[in-house]
C-alpha cells in the first residue's frame, strides 16, 4: 500500500475498477468534466460500467460539446463500508476515483445490464463511451479522532 503526500491511500487500477463497478451498482451519480473555453465545465451524471469504459447517456446538445473529446469523469463515496475494506474500522472511509479518456458516442453494442439507470426527467438519447485512459484512485481514512484532512 502506498500513502501520497496528503495522506490518502493510493489505490490500484484493479481496486479502482472495483468501485466504480461498485459505485454503478449503487447507482452514485459521477461528474463528467468536460472542456470548455475558459473554464471546464463539471457535471453530475449517472454512468454504467462497460468492461474498462465509462457509459454515460446525454442529450443531443451535450453530446456535441463531448464527442470526440479528452474528458474527465469522477466518482466518490463517503458511505460507511461501501468500498472499504475490512480493516476500515468504525470510521468507514471515503474514496474517490478519476478515470480520463477519449469520449465517443457507443454503437449500441452494450448489453441492457451495462446501460446507466438515468435519475433525471429527460437523460437525452445520445449513449456515451469514456474510455479509461488514465485512472485513478485515492482511499481517504479518517483517523482515529475523525478529524478529517488529519495525516495519520
Amino acid at each position: 500500500m502506498w500513502i501520497d503526500e496528503r495522506g490518502s491511500e493510493v489505490l490500484a487500477i484493479s481496486e479502482c475498477r472495483r468501485l466504480l463497478a461498485l459505485g454503478a451498482k449503487e447507482h452514485h451519480h459521477g461528474h463528467l468534466g468536460i472542456p470548455k473555453t475558459g473554464a471546464p465545465l463539471v457535471l453530475p451524471v449517472d454512468y454504467a460500467v462497460d468492461g474498462t469504459a465509462i457509459v454515460i447517456q446525454l442529450g443531443a446538445g451535450l453530446f456535441d460539446h463531448v464527442n470526440g473529446q479528452l474528458v474527465a469523469f469522477q466518482v466518490d463515496s463517503a458511505s460507511h463500508g461501501v468500498g472499504c475494506d475490512s480493516d476500515a474500522g468504525d470510521a468507514g472511509c471515503r474514496w474517490s476515483v478519476l478515470v480520463r479518456g477519449l469520449a465517443s458516442e457507443l454503437d449500441g453494442q452494450v448489453t441492457p445490464g451495462h446501460l446507466p439507470a438515468p435519475r433525471v426527467a429527460d437523460p437525452g438519447h445520445r449513449l456515451v463511451h469514456i474510455r479509461s485512459d488514465v485512472v485513478t484512485g485515492r482511499r481517504l481514512r479518517a483517523d482515529g479522532d475523525g478529524a478529517p484532512g488529519t495525516l495519520p
